[in-house]
This record gives C-alpha cells, structure tokens and sequence, in this order.
C-alpha cells in the first residue's frame, strides 16, 4: 500500500465521515508519485467570481482585479472569469496592461475560469465536428493564459444534451482530449469543474480525467458545485465527491455560501474538506470563491474576508 493510500485511509478512520466506497483506493493511488511535502503547500488565490457584484456594478474593472486583490484582501493569486473580459482575450495590448498590472502588484495570475455561457461551444456535444470547433474555440483562452502567466484555464462539460451517463462520457472525453492536445503544446493544463449536471457526479468526472489520461489534463474540485438537478434537488454528496476529483486535482476551490454566528460556512464544513486536499498531499492553488449572496445580506468584501479567515484557520489547524 502506498504512503498516500495508507494516509487516505487513516484519515478516514480519524473521522473525514466518508464512506466506503468501491474503488475509492484507486482513486488514491492515481496521483502524481509522492513529492517532499512542504511545511504549507498551499496559496491562496482569490476567484474573480467572488467580486461579480463589484464588476457588473462597475466599481472595478477587470484590468483592477488584481489590485484589488492585493490591496483589500491581502492576496497575491488571482483567478480570472472569461465573461469579464469578453473580446478582449485576443487583444494584445489589452492582455499587455493586464499582465503588467499583476507583475507591478506582484500578483501571480493562476487560471483563466471560461464560461459555459459563452460563444466557444460545447465540448461535450453529441456531433463531433462541433467537439473540434469548440475545442478549437478555446485555443484563444489558452493563448491568453499563455500570455498572462497562468498555468491553467477551467472548462465545463456542457452540451451533451439528453444523452446518458455512457454517452455523455465520450462525447466530453473525446472534446476535452482535443483541448488538452493544444493546452500541452502551450504548457497550459485544461481543468474541468463540477459545475452540474453529470460533472457534480464525481464518479462520472474521475472516468473522464482517466479515459483523458494526460499530464495537463486535471480537475478543479470546487467544495459546493454538487448539484446534478438543480430543479430536481438531486445532489451529490460534496465529501465523496471531492475526494474523487483530487487524485486529479490541478487546483482546488474553496467556495463559500453563508456564515453562521460562529464563522463557520453554513453549508460547507472546510475543516473537513481541506482535511480530504490534504489527504491527497495536494500543493498548489486554492482559490476562494464567494458563491453566496442570492437573497443573502453580505458584502462581497465582508464574505471573501470571512472566507479567507474559515480557510486560513482550516489548513493551520
């Protein structure tokens, strides 16, 4: 039995909570061969998705992300959403201003996040000529990484329609593999997300990252997006699932929805969670993401404070 294995294990028994499940020791044995752990192996990085509030309202600009980050939050990783730039991700001298920005406030740029709501296509489409034009629509998100010093963009597994489990499957495997192709000719890594549907089934995406099986190919655990049926309540078990996704995992998002009286998320325990990263020796970026707010009284500035504080005081015990 390897260390990881072995340590997986034992955290299980301390108390992670998570059941048995079938396999799940494979899952574990399928990372990156065991590297000398550092005494934090983690930075934080902040989601752009946590300020939307600010830049639809235009309080800031996409061009002051990084900035802000640095200035209000004390974060020096930033994670940028494709929607806020929108055609500007092949203008030169756009991404030129951007990248100098970040490099005079010593901001590293970690990842392009590209819309499922965008014009690129779907990479999980029943057609295949539409897998290769989508794939080959996203060749601008990678050359704009690429430009800005990111080492990774995050796409989605959308388009498969009504196709089932089986299906769906090959259809993003085969579009994701088109990607991953072009992403490792830029030293670019494409991570997928569960962000619904069959990618909040962690089962489901771990098949996929192993029929992919390439070095830039990974997964971006995210702690809340476990939801296959919106409308249907039907949800994956958030614990299991990110255990899962990590023996793939080229980052991780710490995502919060509400705080309680005593701090803690309302929806997520995150001592539980990092406890499950850690597990799998992860290092590396995780990013906060502020996903509440929907009926919620909370400043954007007051919940990414309250976050970073939940995740600070989760990896340092």
């Amino acid at each position: 039995m390897t260390q990881r294995r072995k340590f997986f294990k034992e955290s299980l028994a301390a108390g992670l909570g998570l059941a048995v499940l079938p396999g799940i020791s494979t899952y574990a044995s399928a990372s990156s061969p065991k590297k000398k752990r550092k005494d934090n192996p983690y930075t934080i990085s902040l989601a752009e998705w946590s300020l939307r509030d600010w830049l639809n309202s235009e309080k800031i600009s996409n061009l002051e992300f990084p900035e802000t980050a640095k200035n209000v939050f004390d974060i020096h990783a930033v994670e940028y959403v494709s929607s806020f730039f929108k055609e500007k991700e092949t203008d030169q001298q756009y991404l030129k201003e951007l990248k100098q920005r970040s490099d005079d406030h010593g901001v590293t740029n970690v990842m392009i996040m590209v819309d499922m709501w965008g014009d690129d296509g779907a990479l999980a489409h029943p057609e295949a000529n539409k897998r290769t034009q989508a794939a080959n629509n996203h060749h601008k998100w990678v050359d704009a990484a690429k430009f800005l010093g990111c080492h990774a963009i995050r796409v989605n597994a959308s388009g498969y329609g009504d196709a089932g489990y089986k299906d769906a499957l090959g259809y993003f495997s085969d579009g994701l593999a088109k990607l991953v192709e072009y992403g490792a000719q830029n030293n670019i890594t494409i991570m997928v997300e569960n962000h619904g549907g069959l990618s909040s089934n962690g089962r489901w995406l771990a098949e996929v990252m192993r029929q992919v099986d390439h070095e830039h190919c990974g997964t971006l655990p995210d702690f809340g997006n476990f939801r296959i049926n919106l409308e249907s309540g039907i949800f994956y078990d958030p614990y299991i699932g990110v255990a899962e996704l990590m023996p793939y995992a080229k980052g991780v998002s710490a995502k919060s929805m509400g705080f309680g009286p005593d701090g803690q998320d309302t929806t997520i325990d995150f001592g539980r969670m990092m406890q499950i990263v850690a597990a799998f020796e992860f290092e590396g970026f995780v990013g906060i993401e502020w996903g509440g707010g929907y009926g919620k009284k909370m400043d954007a500035e007051e919940a990414i404070k309250a976050t970073k504080k939940l995740l600070e005081e989760s990896i340092h015990g």
